[in-house]
């Protein structure tokens, strides 16, 4: 399953001792025919289908040669913060969206504002306004948003109209309903899948609750009244049995088949092709919705950017490619090859998304989107949260004096 918040260090701690280590190969060059070749750094599974993207921008670009270097997530961190310390990398590289706060800080990512009037495909009105975030850094652009992700509810048509649901809840109060009437269906069956290892759900849920996350001057606000009515509300779950608090043995297609052990849960756009292809029986009997509301339905925003490595040889080429993947064709394209949901808003016209049921309702969601906090410390922070909320939903701790507990280590990590 493609994984979009990431769990890793700060460059500041690692560049250091990184520079001993050598320089990755994949440096950018001329070539003997006349044309310049430039490397595009690409992670996980997406960048074995960058490939063939690139092909069609060489066609289209005959002086300029494109090598893709694939990295596995949890090696690209590191790699990049080699490239970083010895000023030697790739020319444009594919950023996690929580990762752009570290390597902007570090100096490590090139400024694009300058650069929209000459490659118009840059300019961020093309992009989500929740992606536009994500690239910025103290007011600098320092990426194109490439593709997006964000989660909404996937929930069980037939299951939901046995209980009584003709449609998907709406509103905070309906979610609890339906699950709390699907559990009550038997022992072993659940009514909705709250997955506590997800850093970003209760803080999309407080978010929604209205709660801010952090103040003007990023003073944590996670023991504020309407921050602890959120954890409340999703602990509730948890309390009444609608939701499991151990692991069950079972991915989550499997619990969603079949009797539908959990009829409901939120994620990402990844899942659609996995329900359709491990779980082609529930054709017709699934669906997409997005997220319940209280005061909003915000959800949390995810994906990558591509971003141009401060330090190349070849700008123009670079720029040349981070905008030819920003057109609507191309990340139509993208989306077919690997089912990426598109970050400039002109791809969202296309009948393959306008007419397809289940990514209608990304589409509407995306409207409805934040990026967690663009900052370098939100991922400790974030981490620090799990083992709060573990102590609650597992453990029986009070919601207000854990939250007050966390809070005040949240206000720690920031001051580092």
């Amino acid at each position: 399953m493609k994984k979009r918040w990431f769990k890793k260090s700060m460059v500041t701690s690692m560049v250091g001792a990184l520079v001993l280590s050598g320089v990755l190969a994949g440096c950018s060059s001329g070539s003997e025919d006349g044309k310049t070749t430039i490397t595009v750094w690409g992670m996980g599974e997406e960048a074995k289908s960058l490939p063939k993207i690139a092909e069609e921008f060489e066609k289209e670009n005959p002086k300029i040669d494109v090598k893709v270097q694939a990295l596995p997530w949890d090696q690209a961190h590191d790699k990049l913060l080699t490239a970083v310390a010895s000023k030697k990398g790739p020319d444009v590289v594919q950023m996690g969206t929580t990762w752009i706060p570290e390597f902007a800080s570090a100096g490590a990512l090139k400024d694009l504002t300058p650069h929209v009037k000459d490659y118009p495909e840059l300019d961020p009105k093309h992009f989500f306004e929740g992606s536009v975030e994500t690239t910025k850094f103290d007011n600098k652009m320092v990426g194109v948003p490439w593709y997006v992700d964000t989660r909404l509810l996937y929930y069980r048509t037939d299951l939901l109209e046995k209980a009584g649901f003709k449609e998907a809840p709406k509103t905070w109060d309906e979610l609890k309903e339906a699950a709390d009437k699907l559990a009550d269906r038997g022992k072993g069956k659940y009514g909705i899948s709250i997955d506590a290892k997800e850093q970003s759900l209760s803080f999309m849920f407080a978010r929604q609750n209205g709660a801010e996350l952090l103040g003007a001057n990023n003073d944590p606000k996670f023991n504020d009244p309407k921050f602890v009515e959120a954890v409340e509300y999703l602990n509730s779950f948890y309390e009444s049995g609608a939701a499991p608090k151990e692991e069950l043995g079972m991915d989550i297609v499997q619990g969603f088949r079949g009797d539908g052990i959990l009829p409901m849960f939120i994620s990402g756009p990844w899942m659609i092709k996995l329900i359709n292809d491990q779980a082609p029986e529930l054709k017709g009997k699934w669906g997409t919705a997005v997220l319940p509301a209280k005061e909003n339905n915000i959800s949390a925003l995810g994906g990558s950017n591509l971003s141009v490595f401060e330090h190349t040889k070849h700008e123009k080429e670079a720029l040349k490619f981070a905008a030819y993947m920003s057109k609507p064709e191309t990340q139509l394209k993208w989306m077919e090859m690997t089912n990426s949901l598109p970050a400039t808003q002109k791809a969202w016209e296309d009948e393959s998304l306008t007419g397809n049921e289940f990514y209608k309702a990304f589409g509407e969601q995306m409207e409805a989107s934040q990026p967690m906090p663009v900052i370098k410390q939100w991922e400790e922070i974030a981490q620090s949260y799990l083992k709060s909320f573990e102590k609650i939903y597992r453990g029986g701790a009070d919601v207000q004096k854990e939250l007050d507990n966390f809070d005040k280590k949240a206000e720690e990590i920031l001051k580092k």
